[in-house]
């Protein structure tokens, strides 16, 4: 019987700003106002999202180094949600506790407001590190009844290289029974050509049947990508039940499984998928129970090690940091992030 399974909810990184001078706070406002109108959130609903809005990257202004906002929409068949991420390089939140407290204010990052932000938002996380930074995620949904789009146990994150507007990297999340499919796909180059290939690697992904082996589904992949600049995938299959993990990789995606502070990087094979990719293979690796899974592009570097609190932190987090940290300024970056829980 074919595996039932789909890739909702698609997530979509729409914009990163940078906070570094008084009048992006109001930029940043727009935008994300005017992404929530878009999803047609009710008005009451668009000006909590101002207001929360508003104060991170007053925040950000005043404490950080190095902030940026990325705001984000994630889609499901029905339904839709903003999501805000803030991340800097600043002193970090000596108390985060003290920081929740309304009225309360710390000489680290974000520390006025947190509090009335996390009650705006419907899911919230917050993780500061002293002298490296912090990290706080935010997602709005439309009304605040509505169930979430997703179990939070997968996220991912892109960022476009420079002033390019669109990303070349790519990822797709399929869902099902016990099981999560992972996809990340880098296209060769960057702009809109790269990201016109990994778009084409999502699509493809998303339309395969359930319950392929990710080998099976990266050769898919690899002939849907000819005629594209191609680029280099992967493909990572989570047993949740055996507690194993499958891995297929064409190309330099790195992909590692984070188990009791310990990193275990997974093999990909040369190649070049849409253009040479002889022997696709896959190979078994151990799932324990909370381990992270991380796929990346090259616009990572793999020296990254996993802080001693890495595998605790949300998923969006974890790749929030991991970007931040081991994120190079030479090329497209994207990174997936999976529990397993």
């Amino acid at each position: 019987m074919e595996e039932v399974s789909t890739c909702l909810p698609m997530t979509e990184d729409v914009a990163w700003l940078r906070v570094d001078e008084a009048a992006e706070v109001g930029r940043v406002r727009r935008a994300a106002t005017g992404l929530a109108e878009r999803l047609a959130f009710p008005g009451s609903r668009v000006a909590e999202i101002g207001l929360a809005v508003t104060e991170i990257g007053t925040n950000l202004l005043k404490h950080a180094v190095e902030g940026q906002v990325l705001l984000r929409s994630v889609r499901g068949e029905h339904r839709a949600a903003v999501e805000v991420l803030a991340i800097d390089r600043g002193p970090g939140i000596v108390d985060i506790g003290l920081a929740m407290s309304d009225g309360q204010s710390t000489t680290g990052t974000l520390g006025l407001g947190l509090g009335a932000v996390a009650r705006a938002a419907d899911r919230f996380a917050l993780s500061s590190t002293r002298d490296r930074g912090t990290v706080l995620t935010a997602r709005f949904r439309s009304h605040r009844r509505e169930a979430d789009l997703d179990d939070g146990t997968t996220a991912g994150l892109t960022r476009p290289l420079g002033s390019e507007e669109v990303c070349g990297d790519a990822y797709a999340v399929r869902r099902a029974p016990g099981r999560l499919t992972l996809m990340m796909c880098d296209g060769s180059g960057h702009g809109p050509l790269a990201a016109s290939a990994s778009r084409e690697a999502v699509r493809t992904f998303c339309a395969l049947p359930g319950g392929g082996p990710p080998e099976e589904a990266v050769a898919r992949v690899h002939e849907a990508l000819r005629g594209t600049r191609g680029g280099a995938l992967a493909v990572a299959d989570l047993d949740l039940v055996a507690r194993r993990v499958r891995f297929s990789g064409v190309g330099n995606i790195g992909a590692s499984v984070i188990a009791d502070g310990r990193k275990r990087g997974m093999v990909s094979v040369p190649g070049v998928a849409g253009y040479q990719a002889r022997t696709i293979k896959a190979f078994d690796y151990d799932l324990p129970p909370g381990a992270l899974v991380v796929l990346h592009s090259d616009g990572l570097t793999e020296r990254w090690q996993p802080d001693d609190d890495l595998a605790e932190q949300p998923p969006l987090v974890a790749a929030a940091r991991l970007l931040r940290d081991a994120g190079v300024r030479r090329d497209d970056a994207g990174v997936l992030v999976a529990v397993a829980r």
